[in-house]
């Protein structure tokens, strides 16, 4: 497993990485990075340990809204879904109902 030196609120980590795990690395170092650079900015040089903890606690807070939109809109979806599946018997039964002429040929 090669070693990576990553670079989160302009100081440098070593880590170890799986093969092939590259660049998914990277988008979290990116994350992270974001995290620490406006909390940096926010409050100027902060000890490690507590840059890494808020850090890690902001990405954790907007993991969290996410999961919690995606849960509102899969439950949208569901509803979406069984709406159209009450539907679609009515549909079908006044499809049936309607008696369209039947073509003929013009020759």
């Amino acid at each position: 497993m090669p070693e990576i030196t990553i670079k989160i609120g302009q100081r440098p980590y070593t880590v170890n990485c799986p093969a092939g795990e590259e660049p998914q690395l990277e988008k979290a170092r990116a994350a992270l990075d974001a995290e620490a650079s406006t909390l940096l900015t926010q409050m100027g040089r902060v000890p490690e340990a507590q840059m890494l903890l808020m850090s890690g606690l902001m990405l954790a807070d907007r993991t969290l809204a996410l999961e919690e939109q995606l849960k509102t809109a899969e439950a949208a979806l569901e509803q979406a879904q069984q709406d159209i599946q009450k539907s679609l018997p009515k549909s079908k039964q006044s499809r049936q109902k309607l008696k369209w002429p039947s073509c003929r040929p013009l020759c």
